[in-house]
């Protein structure tokens, strides 16, 4: 098998495709560029020429004149890269033997298998204007409309189904898991991960399905013993020491003062909205009181109360903090427990308190709509406007219509209260006041004044001169914002004089970068505090885990901070739980404990010995634009909300004193509250959870939110996951939506998944997976760039692949771990890798193989089962699998002849020219095997940039990429990938190939509806055959042709006017 490309220039794109999701079309097929040239070399020839103009070839004709003259240059331009294109396209053949063997395969496959269940398979027309009929387009399953006779029967969402899930006499049976994106005041993805069980269809193993739904399939009816029972043990407590020294403390809290007043109008209204101050001890209270009034009235067996948290540190601890109040133990059949995802302690399954993530909720309405076993549901940190909270509002609103008897206490922090109250019918409201010290606030120029801190970088240049967001494309709110700022600083700076010092202002103006957070300032007021102030916990809000673990590394590094009289806990929500106990115990007299933390520790957690906060000023939060279909996720100023909120956690135990990182003209200008992530953030998640849930349609359900997005983001949305097919046309979730909808990633990188399952390369797969959805392992030390890169692309080991050079990364950790701790961190350090992210990365693995086991699509939790891993030495098949899970993210290179800037250019279908991130291996790459790159995410900076990309090869797009299309282009034989992937191919073999593709897409339809392993030992059976041709083809195609010559060569540097790959009469060839 071989492809060869013959000289020329590079193709742009072709007319007559479908086009791209936000209708940019225009800008590929810019100048004409594009296959298919018909209707325009007729009339240029005759312009040229050859009509009797008498102009020389290259030249205009003489007749011309002004105007008229640069169009017949931009009209000749266009057809020599037309021609260019034509020559350049990559050439699909394979030898006899293995033509003769897929002939002989496919009939024997097509010959044995029934023609009515073939039939049903039919194929999507294809758009091209000049396509064969509809039964020669090659239908794929992954990328267009599930057959009729194939579309899941009780997903038929008509009109009617919303009233069906009002009517309440349908419980949903689909499992569905989290569908949302990080929440904006979370920090990474994979922090939502409990919040999406794998819930189980029927058919799945009822062990497991127990274990999910355990404390939720319970019939809930009076039972008089247990209420007497109950009634007789909180009696008792009464003398238990441990229980009275507890209620002691509990009558403190400003809540234990509300609690009649609470109780009366919880038991008189069927909501209420509960605010209050931080340390004011709703969180542990507001449960008990519910069940203890229950159980003093003798009907303890009917109350099921559960709390809803947005975490699971939080689900923990305050579970763990509540039981110890009730001097109890967690869980074990006591009065409270908690389930996150993969772990639970269960209380006992009547007059009980359950803490639990909200994605379990979510969770449970697949499988009861009515949630009918529990009576009060309480929904805590609902000011936060995650995904999931706000998503559970609308669902909740619905359920009271359904449910009279259902009790539903919200509980916010001192945020928009009133808002809350409104949505559900201006219910009533109730605040509890705070039980903290007074806590002395610091600003920037405080701080700086204070400790004399002069920024390490003194030839920076202070924000207010170069700029805000200069080279950033940031929401219009954000620059009038920030012009606002730029404004302002001469005259807030002469404010300042008198009060503070020359060098503060100074270092003020030098401190004012919008970038990154000064973590050398952090370090040196940590100093400052631990050598001059009493004793106490610090607190350290940072946005994400770099700064954090950049913080780490800094105070580790300091002779003072490594001695026993310091604690140093980096709090993160994907750390083991195990590890985050530890930030509540109180460390022994003469050692402090330094928290440093997202804002996990701003509402979701109480640090008790917490004395002094510093509130880095900055909050990680991802931004949405459905103009250009790209996220951004970036560290934005706090809101006044944030603010006040970090700054209570500094007076819990005595008179404490908060640091903000922030000046006083930033202050004035901050935001009163974030913008709710469901109107910033990807829909798509969130799209398959309403789909799963069976709540209607998606547009009208969103129309019922507090802040309901954009309808241009929902739709956008839609279309998306129609196009990865996931949904229908008719916005039914498919076979393949279904089991996206279970794994707790986006869309993209669960397909990825469920490929690396079906294809026998989990492993790698798997570390690819988990380090898209969280972080690559790699950090760049600042003065070590070139050497960090250096060693990133000697581990891509010329793979031309981010991808697979995380694997090579992630396979390099595990063997130097398993050699002892000194070699893992040597291997580390040579390598510029995070062993705590590797780490992260290896406990996703192991959630992602958990879910693949329970749906059926591996038969073993283990990531490196032998069995799931046949084919995971095959880079060539794992590029594959890559093409299979992130198509359309596809982008095309071009060589670019410029003198300023060798190397390649790249242009996607929708953007035109766009870079690959310097951060990539590929980014200084200039000799290409291929000429097509799949990516991961576009992000527009100072750029629109590719991140994460693997070069890839014609036949892993034919294969997994979308429709196939045979046709000829001015006597060219080609087939082509969506019409715009072209390649050129004798019509014998890309007929082969499609047939191929028909059979796999047929094989892989099966195995989505219905999961299990594939067996390769049964090398006769029509999936191992299949699929192993179809590997056969992808491993084998590589070898360049003539021993050396392909594709290699084609990417040597070519001098002006020789046409090597593509023209070199690129509009912007020298611009860059």
């Amino acid at each position: 098998m071989s492809y060869g490309y013959g000289g020329g220039g590079g193709r742009r794109g072709r007319r007559g495709g479908r086009g791209h999701r936000d209708g940019s079309r225009e800008r590929w097929d810019r100048g004409g560029g594009g296959g298919g040239s018909r209707g325009h070399s007729s009339d240029f020839d005759q312009d040229r020429g050859g009509g009797g103009g008498g102009g020389q070839r290259d030249r205009p004709p003489p007749h011309l004149k002004g105007r008229e003259i640069g169009l017949w240059y931009a009209r000749y331009g266009a057809v020599r890269r037309k021609q260019a294109d034509r020559r350049s396209r990559a050439v699909v053949q394979m030898d006899e033997a293995r033509e003769q063997h897929i002939t002989e395969l496919l009939n024997s496959v097509q010959n044995n298998q029934p023609g009515p269940e073939r039939d049903g398979r039919g194929a999507r027309a294809s758009t091209s204007s000049n396509s064969q009929t509809a039964a020669d387009s090659g239908h794929c399953y992954f990328d267009g409309d599930l057959p009729e006779d194939h579309k899941w029967k009780d997903e038929d969402e008509s009109e009617g189904e919303e009233e069906e899930f009002n009517s309440g006499q349908k419980k949903a049976t689909h499992k569905s898991r989290r569908g949302f994106s990080t929440a904006a005041v979370e920090d990474e993805p994979p922090d939502t991960w409990d919040e999406e069980d794998q819930e189980v269809e029927e058919k799945e193993k009822p062990m497991h399905k127990d274990k999910d739904l355990e404390f939720l399939v319970q019939e809930v009816v009076r039972d008089r013993s247990l209420d007497d029972y109950l009634k007789t043990n909180l009696q008792g407590k009464k003398s238990d020491l441990k229980y009275k020294e507890m209620l002691t403390f509990r009558e403190k809290l400003p809540s234990f003062g509300k609690k009649e007043e609470l109780v009366e109008l919880i038991n008189s209204s069927r909501v209420l909205v509960v605010s209050g101050e931080t340390g004011c001890g709703k969180t542990t209270q507001v449960t008990q009181f519910i069940l203890d009034d229950y159980i003093n009235r003798g009907m303890g067996s009917l109350c099921r109360v559960v709390c809803t948290q947005p975490r699971r540190i939080s689900a923990i601890s305050v579970a763990e903090r509540v039981a110890a109040e009730r001097a109890e133990s967690v869980g074990n059949g006591n009065s409270c427990g908690y389930q996150i995802r993969l772990q639970s302690r269960l209380p006992r399954r009547q007059g009980s308190i359950l803490y639990c993530t909200t994605g379990i909720i979510l969770q449970w309405l697949r499988s009861d709509t009515l949630l009918s076993s529990i009576s009060h549901l309480v929904l805590d940190e609902i000011h936060e406007r995650n995904l999931q909270s706000d998503v559970l509002l609308i669902i909740v609103k619905n359920l009271l219509r359904l449910r009279d008897d259902l009790k539903v206490v919200l509980m916010s922090a001192t945020l928009n209260a009133e808002k809350f109250s409104r949505y559900f019918d201006n219910c009533p409201m109730i605040h509890i006041p705070g039980l903290t010290f007074p806590v002395e606030e610091f600003l920037l120029e405080d701080i700086v004044e204070m400790i004399r801190y002069r920024p390490p970088n003194q030839d920076r240049r202070p924000s207010w001169k170069r700029g805000f967001w200069q080279g950033r494309h940031s929401r219009p709110e954000k620059e009038e914002k920030e012009a606002e700022y730029k404004e302002s600083w001469p005259c807030y700076a002469r404010t300042l004089q008198g009060r503070y010092s020359d060098n503060t202002i100074e270092a003020l103006e030098m401190l004012d970068g919008d970038e990154k957070i000064d973590l050398e300032l952090i370090l040196a007021l940590i100093r400052y505090i631990v050598l001059n102030e009493e004793e106490g916990a610090v607190l350290v809000f940072l946005p994400g885990w770099d700064n954090i673990s950049g913080l780490n590394d800094l105070l580790m590094a300091q002779q003072m901070f490594r001695s026993d009289r310091f604690v140093i806990i980096p709090l993160h929500s994907l750390m083991p739980t195990v590890n985050q106990t530890q930030v509540f115990k109180r460390p022994p007299p003469g050692v402090r404990k330094i928290v440093i933390a997202t804002n996990i520790a701003e509402t979701s957690i109480t640090i008790d010995d917490v004395v002094y906060v510093i509130d880095g000023g900055k909050i990680k939060e991802t931004h949405f634009d459905t103009n250009n279909n790209i996220s951004t996720m970036t560290a934005e100023w706090v809101s006044l909300a944030n603010a006040k909120q970090r700054k209570g956690r500094a007076g819990r135990v005595r008179p404490g004193k908060c640091y903000h990182l922030y000046n006083g003209l930033r202050a004035s200008l901050l935001d009163a509250y974030q913008l709710p992530e469901i109107m910033r953030t990807p829909l798509e998640e969130l799209c398959l959870q309403i789909k799963i849930l069976k709540l209607g349609f998606i547009g009208q359900f969103l129309e019922k939110a507090l802040d309901p997005p954009t309808e241009k983001a929902v739709n956008l949305a839609i279309k998306n996951l129609t196009d990865l097919n996931a949904l229908d046309r008719s916005e039914n979730l498919t076979a393949l939506g279904v089991h996206l909808a279970r794994l707790p990633v986006e869309p993209h990188i669960g397909k990825l998944i469920l490929f690396g399952a079906l294809l026998g390369c989990l492993d790698p797969v798997l570390t690819i997976a988990a380090s898209l959805s969280f972080k690559d392992p790699f950090f760049i030390p600042l003065g070590k760039e070139k050497m960090a890169d250096m060693r990133r692309r000697t581990l891509s080991r010329n793979s031309k692949s981010d991808h697979l050079t995380i694997v090579n990364a992630f396979k390099g950790w595990e063997e130097a771990k398993q050699r002892g701790a000194r070699y893992e961190r040597e291997f580390c350090w040579d390598n510029f890798l995070s062993a705590n992210t590797l780490q992260m990365l290896h406990n996703m693995k192991g959630q992602f193989a958990e879910h693949l086991m329970h749906a059926g699509f591996v038969s073993s939790r283990d990531p490196k089962d032998p069995k799931s891993n046949v084919n995971s030495d095959n880079e060539k098949l794992i590029k594959a699998v890559i093409v299979a899970g992130l198509y359309p993210k596809v982008a095309m290179i071009r060589p670019s002849h410029s003198k300023k800037r060798p190397g390649v250019k790249v242009y996607t279908q929708a953007d035109g020219k766009v870079c690959i991130h310097p951060k990539s291996v590929n980014a200084e790459e200039t000799e290409f095997n291929y000429t097509w790159l799949i990516y991961h995410l576009k992000m527009r900076t100072s750029s629109i940039f590719l991140y994460d990309c693997t070069e890839v090869s014609p036949f892993s797009l034919l294969f997994f990429g979308g429709d196939i299309t045979i046709q000829k282009d001015e006597g060219q034989e080609t087939i082509a990938v969506d019409q715009w992937i072209v390649f050129r191919s004798p019509a014998r073999i890309a007929h082969l190939v499609k047939s191929l593709k028909k059979e796999l897409d047929s094989l892989l339809q099966d195995k989505i509806r219905n999961p299990a392993p594939v067996d390769w030992q049964n090398l006769q059976s029509k999936d191992c055959a299949v699929i192993t041709a179809i590997i056969d083809l992808i491993t084998t195609q590589e070898k360049p042709t003539g021993g050396g010559k392909g594709y290699g060569r084609t990417w040597a540097p070519a001098p002006r006017g020789q046409h090597m790959h593509f023209n070199d009469d690129d509009e912007d060839d020298d611009d860059d």
